[in-house]
């Protein structure tokens, strides 16, 4: 995080006894109102983060930070990104998927708070309910090791598997099915590519922001949806990302309080009804 100064100009007076003169009687004020708003750099995905984001720039401009949003389609570069020092802070992700991504990166990135709760939710693709579901249906889920766990879940909620009774629920495979009586098969892909091919599929599970993207309405089109008061509500909250060390740091208590406000939360309530479930 960088503070930049403007850099104060002074007139000059007719010889050096007037420069000094104009530098003892009022430069001191004038470089303390010169003061530039440090410059907070996040990266996040476009929707629901991004746009989050940009409710809160005119709280952040008041309390000194001008902040800067660098939008990322995918859920690897944004990481990396941080990892460099390219950002400050990133905002798209839950804390499995960023200790998984420490574990297979070596690399030592935190969370410094949770804003969010983005259900996952099984959507209709060319099956259109789940009682339709007929054997060898395929069901598209995300490929990275934590929502693959969690969508995995979501099936055995909706009753299409069941999976072994001491599968860990953050780290479950399609290795832990134990039952799956009408031979689904599951088909891992990248999570941003899933709502584009949902028509290809018989059901797809979708991570909520990308969701929201491809225009579905979480309340009114999955077939089966993460409770709020699950375990998976706080397991897999989204946080703010920083590199450790950083989460103390007066920028990133800004931007905690920002993301928290009424008006934060009035925005994610009112946006995307039910997608996106403020935190307290």
């Amino acid at each position: 995080m960088k503070k930049s100064l403007k850099k104060t100009l002074y007139a000059g007076v007719l010889g050096l006894t007037a420069l000094g003169l104009a530098a003892c009687s009022g430069g001191g004020d004038q470089d303390a109102d010169s003061k530039e708003n440090e410059t907070i750099k996040v990266g996040a995905s476009a929707t629901p983060h991004a746009e989050i984001l940009e409710q809160v720039k005119d709280d952040l401009a008041d309390e000194g930070y001008d902040l800067e949003v660098e939008v990322f389609d995918d859920y690897v570069l944004p990481d990396q990104a941080l990892a460099d020092g390219d950002l400050d802070a990133n905002f798209f992700q839950h804390k499995p998927y960023l200790d998984n991504f420490n574990k297979e990166n070596d690399t030592d990135l935190v969370a410094a708070d949770q804003v969010h709760y983005e259900p996952l939710g099984l959507y209709p693709g060319k099956t259109d309910t789940v009682d339709d579901v007929k054997n060898g249906a395929e069901i598209a889920i995300p490929n990275d090791a934590t929502n693959g766990a969690r969508a995995l879940l979501l099936l055995q909620e909706a009753g299409l598997i069941k999976l072994k009774d001491d599968s860990d629920t953050t780290t479950a495979t399609t290795k832990d099915i134990e039952e799956n009586p009408k031979n689904i098969k599951i088909t891992e892909l990248d999570a941003s590519q899933i709502a584009r091919t949902v028509q290809d599929v018989d059901l797809a599970v979708i991570n909520g922001n990308y969701a929201v993207e491809a225009g579905f309405d979480v309340q009114d089109d999955a077939l089966e949806i993460e409770d709020k008061d699950s375990k998976a509500a706080q397991t897999y909250a989204n946080i703010i990302a920083v590199r450790k060390g950083d989460e103390d740091e007066p920028a990133i208590k800004a931007l905690e309080k920002a993301l928290h406000s009424d008006k934060a939360k009035e925005f994610m309530e009112d946006e995307y009804k039910g997608a996106v479930i403020p935190l307290s």
